[in-house]
């Protein structure tokens, strides 16, 4: 026979809510929160609870330290993804399943821009900036910073369209300008 109080509180813990996940974060994390002290610090375990079970079951990891403009869009969840606390995150910023933001070894990490895409499996590693409408593709490898409104792939990641426009068709005009 199973123990009701046990069953709510386990489901409180497993399930990701991401409205409340992230509404209860933000108190936490905001120095100037008009919620009384006692009231964030329950809001801290849970969240603390939560981080816990799904790093142990997902291999997901937030730093407290993480800011972001705004909740990020996860379209799977928190599957696997582990940000730095130093990371900086946009507004309007979705991230895929299986995503690292690391930092690097003197302690700091991405500042990714606003309307970010940041497909399955991508990796961020270092202090590198990340422009506005940027979309990195899955399991791409970036090290250097990338420009507003550019699409980037591979590893490491290269630019293959920048401003709606294919980078080789760019080249292509430059050619003929110059010849």
């Amino acid at each position: 026979m199973s123990n009701p109080i046990v069953n709510f509180l386990l489901d409180s813990v497993r399930h990701y809510n991401h409205k409340k996940y992230w509404k209860k974060r933000e108190e936490v994390i905001n120095p100037a929160s008009k919620i009384p002290k006692f009231i964030r610090f329950i809001y801290m375990l849970q969240i603390k609870r939560m981080d816990t079970y799904h790093c142990s079951s997902m291999g997901t990891a937030f730093g407290y330290g993480t800011k972001f403009n705004s909740f990020p869009n996860l379209p799977h969840g928190l599957n696997g993804i582990i940000i730095s606390h130093y990371a900086k995150i946009g507004t309007n910023c979705t991230i895929y399943q299986q995503v690292t933001i690391a930092e690097s070894k003197d302690g700091k990490a991405a500042i990714i821009g606003d309307n970010c895409l940041i497909g399955a499996g991508a990796k961020i590693i270092g202090d590198v900036k990340i422009g506005k409408n940027v979309k990195i593709g899955a399991n791409a490898v970036v090290l250097k910073d990338i420009p507003d409104n550019c699409t980037v792939v591979g590893v490491p990641a290269k630019v293959i369209k920048k401003d709606g426009v294919k980078v080789a068709e760019i080249e292509n005009n430059r050619q003929l300008v110059n010849s």
